[in-house]
């Protein structure tokens, strides 16, 4: 395999998990009685760049389709995120409604109604027709396309460059990381800026999350790889703050480098010699991934099975793409795991990929009763425990298996 970034032999195993179907393609009566399509899922470490990044054995319109049923609107924290990240780029990069505004990866307008209410103009740019249309009915334009150089030159050519670029939770599901990089450097305005949240991998690795590992994301990124590949681009980094989002996430701020103006902080250079002490340049730092993952899937078995013995009743919540990957590893079924309830109407009445467990609306917990619910979705895991608090009125518990198997306070 060659690296998507530097073009470099790889061979460095993190993980190899098997196969899986893709995280969110979510199965439908009719679809149930077809095969799935499972790929492999496994992920090397260039030792060149150092660029953590998936075997692409799936194409991203196979994965980004007219099934895609991730609506980022349905998590009142991610809402509130996208909100006071609006109020915080207003007013240090003081936009007005003479600023142009535009998101990659915009899902169903979840942050861009904050930038239309304050009479911004903006554009999502959004290749799956079900967010995309979501978004339109909230009256904020979207193109339904993915983006690159090609989507990039085209924009530029009709006088649409960005005063802010915005790609949240995206660079790491593009397949040609350089063709997407290099496209924000050419839609920015010179003064313009670009800000990237992503994972952070030094706290994927730290913190056991396997289990954010699945098709949809083909790389997985360190400050210093991002750094490399945005000044190989065009793109030069002068800002980054560590946000609790995803279990530790980073937002990444770059303008052009050719005419930015924005000097460096000294916390870019604080994190980027961070990473290197830790040892995220060395292969050393990437061995025993697989042994942890293990770990996890032989408890939440181990959890499982003792629960089904002692009579208990479980269920799960949060029909997240993480929990598929964690499900479809350890091997769970609806024997041991007999359905989750998900709040998105779209994800209800529809089945787990892999695994074919149900899903079901919120309200069946109440009604069921269970001794035990399993939330998937852990980075929302005090969301969840606080809107269902009432399953501790019958004694219920809530559990998590990442980054081990415990019950949640």
């Amino acid at each position: 395999m060659k690296c998507r970034h530097c073009g470099a032999d790889v061979t460095l195993t993190l993980i190899d998990l098997g196969s899986a179907p893709p995280s969110n393609a979510y199965l439908t009566k009719l679809t149930m009685r077809r095969p799935e399509k499972w790929f492999p899922l496994k992920v090397l470490v260039c030792e060149s760049c150092w660029l953590v990044q998936a075997e692409a054995y799936s194409r991203a319109a196979e994965l980004f389709n007219d099934e895609y049923a991730y609506f980022s609107s349905f998590s009142a924290i991610w809402l509130d995120h996208a909100a006071h990240y609006v109020r915080e780029m207003v007013e240090r990069f003081s936009l007005s409604n003479e600023s142009f505004v535009l998101e990659v990866a915009s899902n169903d307008g979840y942050l861009l109604q904050y930038i239309k209410q304050r009479g911004i103009p903006c554009l999502g740019i959004e290749p799956t027709a079900s967010t995309a249309s979501a978004a339109r009915l909230k009256g904020i334009e979207t193109l339904e396309e993915f983006f690159g150089v090609g989507l990039a030159n085209k924009l530029a050519n009709q006088g649409r460059q960005a005063d802010l670029m915005v790609a949240n939770n995206v660079l790491a599901h593009v397949p040609d990381i350089n063709d997407f990089v290099r496209g924000c450097a050419l839609l920015l305005k010179p003064q313009g800026v670009a800000t990237f949240e992503f994972p952070h991998l030094m706290q994927l690795i730290e913190h056991k999350q396997f289990d954010t590992i699945y098709h949809e994301h083909f790389s997985y990124l360190s400050f210093s790889t991002v750094d490399q590949i945005f000044r190989y681009n065009g793109l030069s980094v002068f800002d980054v703050q560590e946000l609790c989002t995803h279990g530790g996430s980073l937002r990444v701020f770059a303008q052009r480098t050719d005419t930015g103006k924005h000097p460096a902080r000294k916390n870019v250079a604080k994190l980027l010699d961070r990473e290197t002490t830790v040892g995220m340049k060395s292969a050393l730092y990437y061995q025993g991934f697989q042994e942890q993952a293990d770990k996890v899937k032989n408890d939440l078995l181990t959890f499982l099975l003792e629960a089904k013995k002692q009579g208990k009743a479980v269920a799960s919540y949060g029909a997240a793409a993480k929990g598929n990957t964690l499900l479809n590893y350890t091997g769970v079924k609806p024997d041991l795991l007999p359905y989750v309830c998900d709040a998105a109407p779209s994800k209800q009445g529809k089945y787990l990929p892999g695994s074919r467990i149900p899903i079901l609306p919120p309200a069946v917990l109440k009604e069921g009763k269970p001794d035990i619910v399993l939330i998937l979705p852990w980075n929302i895991a005090d969301e969840i425990v606080k809107q269902h608090a009432y399953v501790r009125d019958w004694g219920g518990v809530f559990t998590a298996a990442i980054p081990a198997m415990r019950i949640l306070s």
